[in-house]
């Protein structure tokens, strides 16, 4: 492993200079899921078109698009694509999110925020109905660099 990339030599936060370095075509694919009962399952699958999980893929894509307002240190990046899916299993929703720009820097937390707040969309969606949902295995599964 190499050293913290947002930490000095003395310890000290500070942001990454990604100046220097050259535009970049840049894909990061992050994924993670809400764990239900069947029957919550059941009933988000029986909703009309525009509901909870529509709702959860616009909160995913507006959560990518402010992830420099999020998280401190990321660089705000001008992104050219957002796709968030969800897919009503069994007894779990499953969300995948691809981001995309052409960059100094890639954009895997951008990817795995948009994860991250559909999840919690998802979660606030349904918690009336389902006191022992789990948010979990929030994962970067790919980034590519052109």
């Amino acid at each position: 492993m190499t050293e913290l990339s947002h930490l000095s030599e003395a310890g000290d936060v500070r942001m990454v200079d990604v100046g220097a370095k050259p535009l970049s075509r840049r894909r990061a694919v992050a994924r993670g899921m809400v764990a239900m009962a069947p029957e919550t399952a059941r009933r988000l699958r029986e909703l009309p078109k525009g509901d909870a999980l529509v709702t959860a893929q616009l909160a995913g894509i507006m959560a990518a698009k402010r992830t420099s307002e999020l998280i401190p240190l990321c660089h705000p990046l001008p992104l050219s694509h957002i796709e968030v899916t969800l897919d009503v299993r069994e007894d779990s929703v499953e969300i995948s999110a691809v981001v995309e720009t052409t960059a100094q820097t890639g954009v895997e937390m951008e990817a795995l925020t948009a994860v991250s707040v559909a999840a919690l969309t998802v979660y606030d969606m349904a918690k009336a109905i389902d006191k022992a949902m789990t948010i979990g295995d929030v994962r970067l599964v790919e980034k590519t660099k052109e």
